[in-house]
């Protein structure tokens, strides 16, 4: 399957928009599933989120960080595995962003039927939590 892909439109800057958007410890703020994150060393963090009312902890491995543009960060552990990339393109002269969010799921052992049901469950949820995103930064309290 292709991966699910969105696109928004944040008007901050690429270096803001970067900043918030891919730090893990402030992911709780704009992912609506997320219930916490700790780093687990400078590279890897885990991330536990509510799936279908149950919670969830799983390992990520950041595998590419080069501010303010690119972000990658693949699952190492559990059933379903994560991929994400972020993507951070400067537009309205650099006063603005315009933010690429790439994600796919990779199933492992009993995970692999559940791949579906995440790949839906991550496409309903990721407006939402794009939208928040976009909130947190063009109207910060």
């Amino acid at each position: 399957m292709a991966p699910l892909v969105s696109t928004i439109e944040i008007a901050r800057p690429p270096r803001e928009v970067f900043a918030l958007a891919t730090d893990p410890l402030r992911f709780a703020e704009w992912q609506r599933d997320v219930v916490s994150v700790r780093m687990v060393d400078d590279a890897r963090f885990a991330t536990t989120r509510r799936i279908n009312g149950a919670e969830r902890m799983m390992t990520q491995q950041i595998v590419r960080n080069d501010p303010p543009r690119h972000w990658a960060a693949r699952g190492v552990d559990g059933p379903v595995r994560p991929h994400a990339t972020i993507t951070v393109e400067p537009i309205d002269g650099g006063s603005g962003s315009r933010v690429t969010f790439t994600l796919d799921f990779e199933g492992h052992g009993l995970g692999v039927p559940l791949v579906p049901l995440v790949r839906r469950q991550a496409q309903k949820g990721a407006p939402a939590s794009h939208r928040k995103l976009k909130e947190l930064l063009e109207n910060p309290r």
